[in-house]
């Protein structure tokens, strides 16, 4: 099996898994008085306190969830605590689906959602500066596209919105966080899930900066935080830390060696007559979108599941035939419906490559050139 989906979802470190393993040991509930709960509450202030030292947040701004999608939907419904500030939102065209549903549902009550232009695939500051108005309660901008793995400029963004002080900046890091380095100071809320770096589905978090409040999701009592009731999840919140410094501890040489594998593909590509990269230079490496014109994205990626090459089309959570995220980057109807993703890790061999670029000219030949 060669696995080059990692943007859709890691498997899970043995190093993580063990973590999680010693953690279940402790039994109590970390909310219980009792010497059990202590223990179990004194492991989870260790992990977040790890967490927040690796992202330069502080403990309390950490809020655990069951993923991305719950942090997201907690960012942005959360904002409803600040509705007699304003009522608008400003985010893209290349934002995740847990973005966009949230964003439906706050259009349905009353708030007016804007889309901001981009070029190149990055957001215009210059544009989104004259967007806000004094209504902006919000701006929601994903750090890296998980289709395209374009990287915004989330830190310029951030310095400039420091001049709209009522304005929220929130970014979906889902793509991010666990991938390269990325500067928190100047953002307000940030999301991201422990699965997308080798870490355990159904955990993830939202960081709040204190100066900010939210309306939450969950009521019913104090767990970790005020913002998200419910047990808190000792051995997911502990093996969520684990990942996390795993993901960091040798990041220049990972990110490096998946630029050099990136590199590879994009070479080899370029003598195909119908392939299209649709990353452009302000991609992420871990992220390498392309179009194969006239053959159906499902067509090549069971192609190259034959071969036991398991790729993606679109994000793992959208639906459709035509991506809208390679529509807004290239403006291109036939790239849009024909595009394909593949995803590397610090976990890619060259030897996974290899096997990726022979089962593609196989099927390209076949599907292509028949």
């Amino acid at each position: 099996m060669t696995y080059l989906d990692y943007s859709a979802t890691c498997p899970i470190d043995e190093e993580v898994l063990d973590s999680f393993i010693k953690a279940a040991k402790y039994i109590g509930n970390p909310n219980s008085l009792h010497k059990l709960g202590t223990e179990a509450k004194t492991l989870i202030e260790a992990s977040t306190k790890q967490i927040a030292e690796i992202l330069n947040v502080k403990p309390n701004e950490i809020i655990y969830t069951s993923g991305a999608s719950e942090a997201n939907n907690l960012a942005l419904k959360g904002i409803e605590t600040y509705l007699n500030r304003g009522n608008h939102i400003i985010t893209t065209d290349l934002e995740h689906s847990s973005i966009y549903g949230p964003l439906n549902y706050l259009a349905n009550h009353g708030y007016e959602i804007d889309i901001v232009p981009l070029k190149n695939g990055l957001v215009d500051l210059q544009t989104l500066k004259k967007m806000i108005t004094d209504k902006t309660i919000l701006v929601s901008i994903s750090a890296v596209n998980s289709e395209t793995g374009i990287r915004q400029p989330i830190e310029e963004i951030g310095k400039m919105l420091k001049d709209f002080p009522k304005v929220i900046f929130h970014s979906d890091m889902t793509q991010a966080i666990g991938k390269v380095k990325i500067n928190l100071s100047d953002v307000d809320l940030a999301s991201f899930a422990a699965h997308k770096f080798f870490g355990i589905k159904g955990i993830g978090a939202l960081i709040k900066k204190e100066k900010i409040n939210l309306t939450p999701l969950v009521h019913g009592g104090k767990s970790t935080t005020i913002y998200r009731s419910g047990t808190p999840a000792t051995q997911l919140i502990v093996s969520q830390a684990k990942a996390l410094r795993l993901a960091y501890e040798n990041i220049d040489n990972d990110i490096q060696k998946i630029k050099n594998l990136n590199l590879k593909i994009r070479e080899s590509l370029k003598k195909y007559d119908k392939v299209y990269i649709n990353s452009n230079e302000f991609s992420i490496p871990h992220i390498l979108n392309i179009s194969v014109v006239s053959v159906k994205p499902e067509t090549m990626l069971h192609a190259l599941e034959a071969d036991g090459i398991y790729i993606s089309t679109q994000s793992a959570c959208s639906t459709g035939n035509t991506s809208k995220s390679v529509m807004a980057v290239t403006n291109d109807v036939q790239k849009a419906s024909s595009s394909i993703r593949v995803s590397l890790s610090r976990k890619t061999t060259s030897e996974d490559i290899d096997k990726f670029l022979e089962s593609f000219d196989k099927s390209y030949k076949k599907l292509v050139m028949r």
